[in-house]
């Protein structure tokens, strides 16, 4: 217990200080595209190592000394870089709920970074993965709770492939759910993946919430997603990941 309390008093101070952590990483942009009206609704920010070396070797780098530091400086970079490029949609932040220790807190980086950058905190979305373990449900549901009183969007990525699931969705409801690219790949001619998917497109009907699916590669994953009333769609078939800039996304020809 005395170390649990050293370790939050030490990240507390740390974001006082915005101090970031020991290592240096930048951002890429991927466009989530709104298939109806053909415009980009919103872009992903995904980390990246200042080479242009992928997320895993970044994240190679996190450890439980400076988890909560890196989540912290996830947020601010990705706000000051999105307003650097100018972009007019939301901005989706992925965030490590192992490393909120009081929600109303552990924002007040971000809130102070959209007010130096002149980014608007209503283009705000932030998106928990499934992959990360939660040990504290409740805990989760407080932060998502807590980011929605304050306008921010919120989503469960990776919905399908880790451990939220269908227990979070019990206790809330976010604006998004991403389904994972495991159960995209290939769907269009796997019975079982589609079955999945169409009993969670069902699912997030009933509950108004709107349906990302990610990872789409194939024109044949598209149209098969657009068939099923898919709207938001995000993968390389639309754009790759823009190093610090935001790419331009090609539609598929269906």
């Amino acid at each position: 217990m005395t170390r649990g309390r050293e370790t939050e008093a030490s990240a507390c101070e740390a974001c006082r200080d915005d101090a970031g952590p020991d290592f240096d990483f930048t951002m890429a942009f991927q466009p989530i595209v709104d298939c109806d009206t053909r415009t980009t609704f919103a872009y992903e920010s995904l980390v990246r190592g200042l080479d242009g070396s992928g997320a895993p070797s970044v994240l190679a780098q996190v450890t439980d000394q400076n988890r909560y530091r890196f989540d912290q400086r996830c947020r601010t970079k990705a706000v000051e870089l999105a307003s650097g490029l100018g972009i007019e949609c939301l901005v989706s932040i992925n965030f490590l709920p192992n490393a909120v220790y009081e929600p109303a807190a552990c924002i007040q980086a971000t809130l102070r970074a959209a007010k130096m950058f002149g980014f608007p905190t209503d283009r705000l979305l932030f998106e928990v993965t499934e992959g990360e373990r939660i040990d504290d449900r409740g805990h989760l549901t407080a932060i998502l709770a807590d980011y929605r009183e304050r306008g921010f969007k919120t989503a469960i990525d990776d919905f399908g492939a880790g451990y939220a699931g269908l227990g979070l969705l019990a206790e809330f409801q976010p604006d998004f759910i991403k389904i994972d690219m495991a159960l995209v790949r290939g769907l269009h001619v796997d019975t079982i993946r589609q079955a999945i998917v169409v009993g969670v497109l069902g699912m997030c009907r009933s509950l108004k919430i709107d349906v990302i699916a990610e990872g789409v590669e194939t024109v044949d994953e598209y149209q098969w997603l657009r068939g099923q009333g898919v709207r938001y769609i995000q993968g390389f078939l639309l754009a790759r990941p823009g190093f610090e800039h935001l790419p331009t996304v090609e539609w598929p020809r269906v």
